[in-house]
């Protein structure tokens, strides 16, 4: 009788998880739209503020703030998106709309920063003598916005669009106060140098801040490893199960949202379809379980056979 293999495929969804270590963001796109009107407020407030009290530093935190506003909205749009059932267009669905909105907003505020830099720059240059209680009252209000939101949005800090927006308001917090403080100390001292220096200390946690989330974001959308997950674990747990013999091709990658998905190849003993269809389930389950991925494709090849694959996982990896 002629030798024959089987090559069955299967996938699966697994719906209802909870991912070790993050839960999925508990926020309603709502807050955002509040939290845009409220950073909005704040901008206009700003601005006055930096213009009659003649500080760059609050100047430079009104158009920090003002990036905010563009950043908030695309996250709104994004939260809407990633609700979106998958199409035959989007067969993933959109789950990575708001990784494409964290990545835009940190390109922006990379340029902004070093705007931010050079205006700060400037003032040292020409020093301008300003008006302490106009920096210490507006930011005063900018701090308790700022703050507002910032608690508002913690709930949903696992996801990676909500933390780029959380990360920036949180930055915001910290900037007002430290402007609450240098306005103390220049009222205290007279040391007008203070004001550009905090626009310069602004504009670098700005640049920090966003690196962070560029690089995070490019990754998944580079279709980049889910950084809790390694590849080697995920191939020797699939060799756990009877009827495995090798594992390779084995690709793991984000589908933004906290949502994870495998593709691998499993070489088996010849054996019956019924048994093929446990032998996934199984392979489906312990991906689901131990590793929290929710869509797990299997091709399923005769042991003994040479590996095709390009990439082999690990060598291929086996028992």
């Amino acid at each position: 009788m002629a030798a024959h293999s089987h090559d069955h495929s299967g996938h699966s969804h697994s719906p209802g998880h909870t991912h070790a270590g993050h839960s999925h963001a508990a926020l309603r796109p709502a807050v955002l739209g509040w939290a845009m009107a409220a950073t909005l407020g704040l901008v206009v407030a700003e601005v006055f503020g930096g213009i009659l009290g003649r500080s760059v530093a609050l100047l430079n935190d009104a158009v920090h703030n003002l990036s905010d506003v563009p950043a908030l909205g695309i996250s709104y749009l994004a939260m809407r998106w990633a609700e979106r059932p998958a199409d035959g267009e989007k067969t993933y669905g959109y789950h990575r709309a708001g990784t494409l909105a964290a990545f835009t907003n940190a390109f922006v505020l990379v340029l902004l920063s070093l705007w931010l830099g050079y205006a700060a720059f400037e003032r040292f240059r020409s020093p301008v003598a300003v008006v302490e209680s106009w920096m210490i009252w507006t930011s005063v209000a900018a701090l308790a916005v700022n703050g507002g939101i910032t608690l508002a949005l913690v709930r949903g800090r696992e996801d990676l669009n909500l933390r780029s927006i959380l990360v920036h308001n949180f930055g915001d917090a910290l900037s007002n106060i430290a402007i609450i403080a240098g306005a103390l100390i220049i009222h205290a001292t007279g040391a007008s140098w203070i004001d550009p220096l905090l626009g310069l200390a602004i504009g670098l946690l700005v640049l920090w801040s966003s690196i962070g989330i560029l690089r995070e974001s490019s990754h998944i959308l580079l279709e980049g490893r889910p950084p809790d997950l390694r590849v080697e674990d995920v191939a020797r747990a699939i060799l756990t199960i009877e009827g495995v013999e090798e594992v390779h091709d084995v690709h793991l990658w984000s589908l933004g949202g906290g949502h994870h998905a495998l593709s691998l190849h499993a070489r088996i003993p010849d054996m019956h379809l019924d048994e093929c269809e446990l032998l996934l389930a199984s392979i489906q389950r312990v991906a689901a379980k131990e590793f929290g991925v929710e869509h797990t494709t299997v091709q399923l090849e005769r042991a003994g056979l040479p590996a095709k694959s390009g990439y082999v996982m690990p060598e291929p990896a086996k028992k």
